[in-house]
């Protein structure tokens, strides 16, 4: 007898929907085809054991099994139960009038049981697209899954559960949630606040900037002068996660397999904090079965590079290209992957080996040279990507001591969706771009128009420093947000000379 079931695979962000084509015919053989890996194939044990301990079996005949189309490659361990309903409906030893109506998907323990999977939510979502009635997966997922509507979710703890509802001998509990209950229930809790930062004043106005527009940030200070605590606190002051940016958010960290049981919906901002030993493959993705790196995790987030030279150049070098497209893609001999990567990139460096370059009270111990050394650890092009330099100094006593809070991240983050806002008009009829950080050199031209003097002061500027043409236009770009936080429909002089001061590390003899 011929059944077919239905399982899925994720490819990218996305799923393709897998068929499974169980045929049991004469003879005593065990069959599994359509390019599955070694983990699929392993399935039998698993199958075979599962349903012993549970009173059923595989029958002892010619099993063939394909899982179309064949010429995709079949990974992991949640075919199983796909395997297995197909297995007992095509020996008839459960009704499968109702089989072919859902996408089932699980690893199975030896016992019956039921271990998490990954991408849990793209394949809901292309289950309800392609019309299934419903999806049968373990408990541990259900309610990820249940974030799409008009989908019969099934948790399901051990194969027994699936038998007896196919049998028509129980009534499976169907997992059900209110993605917008859900979405507001957490939207604004953050453990960290910028009311806990006592002075830096100046780095809080250079944080609001970057938030305002998307830029990214290096903060270049002292050990202990606060840059990671400020950079932990940036999520805080960044607008809230729309519904469509939580969804897109929530599929990647869904795929990767780093959704908790308890979580249906990320609706904070990712904050990524990557080691400074990590792989290139494990920051921008890839392996032998790609999987999202840390820039994908950070998407619609920030990601925070702590002690920038430390990282490997080879490391630092393959951001560049996602920096700029906002999307990184995986190119294999037989498949292309693409994977969104649109993040925030703070990053944070102590001046010198030693720490203390620059520092008011204590002396650099490093020897001549040494400074620009250590910096050109950093190269141009990546650093003309970043578009505020800020050099962060300790605070002293008094500003430590003081009893008086500061701003309120609340207060912050208001003003910076104030400027969002403004953006969200001005590039509502561009797609894919939402703030001023994402302009194009025809954007720019456009939008970021100066008058006379603040020409003068920009050639002045480039002149003085030695910008490149890319530092040129983050300038345009950050002076642009600076205008929208002000209110301003122009960009005034003293909004260029604001985001001039923000090159730091372009600045002639900074580095001796």
């Amino acid at each position: 007898m011929l059944v077919k079931t239905f399982g899925s695979a994720v490819h990218g962000v996305d799923a393709i929907t897998i068929t499974v084509e169980v045929n049991i015919g004469q003879g005593v053989n065990f069959l599994l085809v359509g390019l599955p890996d070694s983990a699929v194939k392993e399935s039998q044990q698993r199958i075979d054991a599962a349903l012993k301990n549970n009173g059923y079996k595989i029958p002892g005949k010619k099993v063939v099994i394909n899982m179309a189309p064949a010429d995709i490659r079949k990974e992991g361990s949640a075919y199983d139960l796909t395997l297995a309903v197909g297995i007992l409906a095509a020996s008839e030893q459960i009704k499968g009038e109702k089989v072919g109506e859902f996408v089932i998907m699980g690893e199975l323990s030896l016992d019956g049981g039921l271990q998490p999977m990954k991408g849990a939510l793209p394949i809901a979502i292309q289950a309800k697209k392609e019309g299934f009635r419903g999806l049968i997966l373990p408990k541990q997922n259900a309610r990820e899954a249940a974030i799409v509507s008009d989908l019969e979710v099934y948790g399901i703890e051990n194969i027994k559960e699936v038998i007896d509802f196919f049998n028509e001998d129980v009534t499976l509990e169907r997992t059900e949630l209110n993605t917008r209950e859900e979405f507001y229930k957490s939207l604004n809790v953050a453990d960290f606040d910028f009311e806990d930062v006592k002075g830096q004043e100046n780095i809080k106005r250079a944080l609001e900037i970057a938030a305002a527009g998307g830029h990214n940030v290096i903060l270049i200070g002292p050990p202990g002068a606060g840059k990671t605590m400020l950079a932990k606190r940036l999520p805080t002051i960044l607008p809230p996660l729309s519904l469509h940016e939580a969804l897109e958010t929530t599929k990647i960290h869904s795929v990767a397999g780093k959704m908790n049981s308890d979580d249906a919906l990320i609706t904070l901002r990712p904050f990524r904090s990557p080691h400074h030993t990590i792989s290139d493959v494990a920051l921008v993705g890839g392996g032998g079965f790609p999987q999202p790196g840390e820039i994908s995790l950070a998407h619609n987030g920030v990601l925070f590079l702590d002690e920038l030279p430390e990282f490997k150049r080879t490391v630092l070098e393959v951001m560049r290209q996602p920096i700029e497209e906002r999307r990184v893609t995986i190119s294999r001999a037989r498949f292309t992957v693409d994977y969104p990567a649109s993040f925030m990139l703070i990053a944070s460096m102590n001046p010198c080996p030693c720490g203390y370059y620059n520092h008011p009270d204590k002396e650099c111990m490093c020897a001549p040279g040494m400074v620009h050394k250590y910096l050109n650890k950093i190269s141009g092009p990546l650093l003309d990507r970043i578009d505020l330099h800020v050099e962060v100094t300790p605070v002293d006593f008094e500003k430590l001591s003081e009893a008086r809070l500061s701003e309120k991240s609340e207060k912050i983050r208001e003003r910076v969706v104030a400027a969002r806002e403004i953006q969200t008009k001005r590039y509502e009829n561009q797609k894919g771009m939402h703030s001023n950080a994402m302009m194009g050199s025809k954007q720019l031209r456009e939008i970021c128009r100066i008058g006379e003097d603040g020409q003068a002061l920009l050639k002045q500027a480039m002149e003085k420093l030695g910008l490149s043409a890319r530092a040129y236009d983050r300038i345009l770009k950050v002076s642009r947000t600076i205008a929208d936080l002000d209110g301003s429909e122009h960009i005034k002089t003293e909004h260029l000379a604001e985001a001039i001061q923000y090159r730091s590390l372009d600045r002639e003899g900074w580095a001796g």
